[in-house]
């Protein structure tokens, strides 16, 4: 079985039934389908990298996840429940947030919850 760092995040992120109920604008894969819906969830992988060497292989490659939340001044106070699930979850396979910045974009007057996570995986044996 190859490792499917995307697949496993998707999965995680859609089997949240508090997702489900709180992100009622979806959760998409680097665009969404309606930029009208809110509160929605966009992530995107921000790198894939072989992370440790021996006998000059790598034997583990490390994955960054950016997860944003975007929300308007109505749907703004659901932006804390939606990244505390997200923390959760993301905890839950193995991953670590190292960054999280809030973001508000004037020109659309969109609320952007930035959270970065990464991981690493050992690689199966060929």
């Amino acid at each position: 079985m190859t490792m499917d760092p995307v697949s496993e995040l998707v999965k995680t992120l859609t089997s949240s039934s508090i997702l489900d109920e709180l992100v009622t604008g979806g959760i998409h894969n680097l665009t969404a389908n309606d930029v009208n819906a809110f509160p929605r969830v966009i992530f995107y992988e921000l790198k894939d990298v072989d992370a440790g060497y021996a006998d000059n292989k790598a034997y583990c490659f490390e994955v960054r996840f950016q997860i944003s939340t975007f929300t308007q001044a109505a749907t703004r106070k659901f932006e804390k429940p939606i990244a505390n699930e997200i923390d959760k979850l993301m905890r839950s396979i193995g991953y670590g947030r190292y960054d999280s910045q809030p973001l508000y974009e004037e020109d659309t007057k969109v609320y952007h919850k930035a959270m970065r996570y990464v991981k690493g995986y050992f690689r199966e044996e060929e």
